[in-house]
C-alpha cells in the first residue's frame, strides 16, 4: 500500500502532464513573451515567480527562464522609475509646488513616454489603474525629492515599499499563449 507522499506526489505529477498536453511548450522566450511581458507592467511591477509561470504557460521553465522574465521586469521598473524621477525633477525646476499641481494623463509627456517603451505600436488600451499608480509614484518621487531625501542613496526604497503594493490583478486573457493576438485584434 503506498504511502501518503508517494500518492501525493503521483497526483501532482498526474495534474502537469495533464495541463502539458494542451500547450505546446517553447524552450525560450521570444519577442512575442516580451511584449506580452511588457503589457503586463501596466498592471504588476513585481511579479512574483510563480505568477509569471502561470501567465507564460508555453514555456518550459528553468531557472535561466525564470531569471531572465524577472530581469525584463527588473528593466522595466528601472526605465519607469528614471522616468518619474526625471519628470518630478523636471516639475520641481518648472516651479511646480505641491503634488495636486502633478497629474498623469494620456494626452501628457510623461504618458506618452512610458506608452511609447511599453506599447510601442499604441495597439493596446492602457488601463485607468495603470495612470493612477504612474501619478501615485510621480507624486511619491516629488515629494522625496522635495523634502530632500535624496540625499541619502537609498531614499528611493521607501517610494518601491509603497508602489509595490498598487499591483493590479493581471486580466485572465494574459494567461492564454495567444493572449497578443486576442488583446490587439478586438
Amino acid at each position: 500500500m503506498p504511502d501518503h507522499d508517494s500518492t501525493a506526489l503521483l497526483s501532482r505529477q498526474t495534474k502537469r502532464r495533464r495541463v502539458d498536453i494542451g500547450v505546446k511548450r517553447t524552450e525560450g522566450l521570444s519577442p512575442n513573451h516580451l511584449k506580452k511581458a511588457k503589457l503586463m507592467f501596466f498592471y504588476t511591477r513585481y511579479p512574483s515567480s510563480n505568477m509569471l509561470k502561470t501567465y507564460f504557460s508555453d514555456v518550459k521553465f528553468n531557472r535561466c527562464i525564470t531569471s531572465q522574465l524577472i530581469k525584463w521586469f527588473s528593466n522595466f521598473r528601472e526605465f519607469y522609475y528614471i522616468q518619474m524621477e526625471k519628470y518630478a525633477r523636471q516639475a520641481i525646476n518648472d516651479g511646480v509646488t505641491s503634488t495636486e499641481e502633478l497629474s498623469i494623463t494620456r494626452d501628457c509627456e510623461l504618458y506618452r513616454a512610458l506608452n511609447m517603451h511599453y506599447n510601442k505600436a499604441n495597439d493596446f488600451e492602457v488601463p485607468e489603474r495603470f495612470l493612477e499608480v504612474a501619478q501615485i509614484t510621480l507624486r511619491e518621487f516629488f515629494n522625496a525629492i522635495i523634502a530632500g531625501k535624496d540625499v541619502d542613496p537609498s531614499w528611493k526604497k521607501a517610494i518601491y515599499k509603497v508602489i509595490c503594493k498598487l499591483d493590479s490583478e493581471v486580466p485572465e486573457i494574459f494567461k492564454s499563449p495567444n493572449c497578443l493576438q486576442e488583446l490587439l485584434h478586438e
